[in-house]
C-alpha cells in the first residue's frame, strides 16, 4: 500500500515511464500527468451540477440511481482512503460528471469508469478530456445479477500486464445503490480478484457487510466477504451531501482481500452458494437450516454426524456461529458431500 509520502515522490519524479490507458481502445505508455491537471478537475456542487446538466439538457435519472455527492472533502476522502500508487488500475462503477474519476486518475496508473447512461457517459468524457490514463466506458458493467459484462476483467487484466508485476487491482466508486451488492459480490470470484475496494453505497448494506455474529444484521453476506476480506465503515454520510437527496443514510465502506484466507478455500463458489443456503432460513434451528440446505446431497444422519463432529448444538442457529465456524460447517460438508460421491 502506498503511503503520500510515496504518492509525492512519484508525481516529482517524471522521468519514471508511468504504463497507463488511453480514452481509446488500445493499451499504451505515457509519461506523469502534471500535477497542474488537479486545478482542472469538475466542480462538485448542487448548483454547479444542476446548472451543469440543464445546460445539457439533462437532468438525474433515479432509475440509474444517479444521487451526486456533492461535498468535494468527501470526494477527496475517498480517493484517499484507497491509499493509491501509480501502479494501480482502478475500477469505477458510475462515472457520474468525473469528479471522483478526476481524482482517481491523479493518483493511480489507470482508471477504468464504467457509465450507463449514455448522456453521462458524453458529458464525462468532455470534463475528463486530456486524461491519457482514463478509459471511459459507456454500458452496465453487469451481464446480469450474478456476473460482470464479458470485457471488462478482460480490460482490467489487459491494464495490469501493461504495468507490470506490481500491478494492483482496486474497485473505487460511489456505487449505484441497486448494483452495489452484485457489483462487490461478483468481483470477488473474478481474476483477478481486488486488493481492495473503496465505496459509497447504502449504510444498510454497509452495516450488513460489517456486522458481527448475533446482530441483526449478519446474514449470509457478511459471512461471505468476511471469510475473504477485512472491512470497514471508514465514514457516514448523511443524505445532505448527495444531489439530488437519498432518503438513506449512505457509507463511505472499506474492504481489503486477505489473500491468505482466499487461498485456503478448496472450492470458494462452493462456500458461497452454501452460505447462501444456510442463511435463507436464519431463524431455524442449525439443524434443520443445514438438513435443507443439504437437501437431495446428504441425509440427515449424514448432517448429524457433520455437526456432531464439530460440536455443534442442534439448537443452535446459523446466525449464533462465528465466520470461522461456517467455515469450518461448510468445509465439512463439502468433504461429506465429496465422499458420499466417492462411496
Amino acid at each position: 500500500m502506498c503511503s503520500p509520502s510515496t504518492l509525492s515522490v512519484r508525481w516529482d519524479l517524471p522521468a519514471i515511464p508511468e504504463p497507463v490507458v488511453s480514452l481509446n481502445n488500445s493499451f499504451h505508455r505515457f509519461s506523469f500527468l502534471s500535477p497542474a491537471s488537479r486545478l482542472n478537475q469538475p466542480r462538485q456542487t448542487a448548483t454547479y451540477l444542476s446548472k451543469r446538466l440543464a445546460a445539457a439538457g439533462l437532468r438525474p435519472v433515479s432509475r440509474f440511481g444517479q444521487n451526486f455527492l456533492i461535498d468535494l472533502n468527501l470526494i477527496d476522502l475517498i480517493a484517499d482512503s484507497a491509499t493509491l500508487c501509480k501502479t494501480d488500475v482502478v475500477l469505477e462503477v458510475g462515472t457520474g460528471v468525473g469528479s471522483l474519476t478526476s481524482r482517481l486518475s491523479d493518483r493511480a496508473g489507470a482508471v477504468l469508469s464504467v457509465e450507463i447512461d449514455a448522456n453521462l457517459h458524453q458529458l464525462a468524457s468532455e470534463e475528463l478530456e486530456g486524461r491519457a490514463n482514463v478509459r471511459l466506458i459507456h454500458g452496465d458493467a453487469l451481464r446480469n445479477k450474478n456476473a460482470l459484462r464479458d470485457d471488462l476483467m478482460g480490460q482490467i487484466r489487459g491494464a495490469m500486464e501493461a504495468i507490470g508485476d506490481d500491478a494492483r487491482f482496486l474497485l473505487v466508486a460511489n456505487l449505484p445503490y441497486n448494483v452495489a451488492t452484485p457489483i462487490i459480490s461478483n468481483l470477488l470470484h473474478e481474476t483477478p480478484t481486488p486488493d481492495s475496494m473503496v465505496v459509497t453505497i447504502q449504510k444498510e448494506l454497509g452495516d450488513r457487510i460489517v456486522a458481527a455474529p448475533g446482530n441483526k444484521d449478519y446474514g449470509a453476506l457478511s459471512v461471505w466477504i468476511q471469510s475473504i476480506c477485512d472491512c470497514e465503515i471508514v465514514r457516514v454520510l448523511p443524505p445532505t451531501v448527495f444531489w439530488p437527496r437519498p432518503k438513506v443514510h449512505s457509507a463511505v465502506l472499506r474492504i481489503d482481500l486477505a489473500r491468505e484466507r482466499l487461498a485456503a478455500f478448496a472450492d470458494l463458489k462452493y462456500f458461497h452458494q452454501t452460505v447462501r443456503a444456510l442463511f435463507f432460513h436464519r431463524r431455524k434451528f442449525l439443524r434443520s437450516v443445514v438438513i435443507s440446505a443439504m437437501k437431495d446431497r446428504l441425509d440427515k444422519s449424514q448432517v448429524d454426524q457433520v455437526l456432531t463432529g464439530l460440536g455443534h448444538d442442534a439448537n443452535q442457529r446459523a446466525e449464533q456461529l462465528t465466520v470461522e465456524q461456517i467455515q469450518k460447517l461448510v468445509e465439512a460438508l463439502r468433504v461429506a458431500e465429496l465422499q458420499k460421491g466417492q462411496a
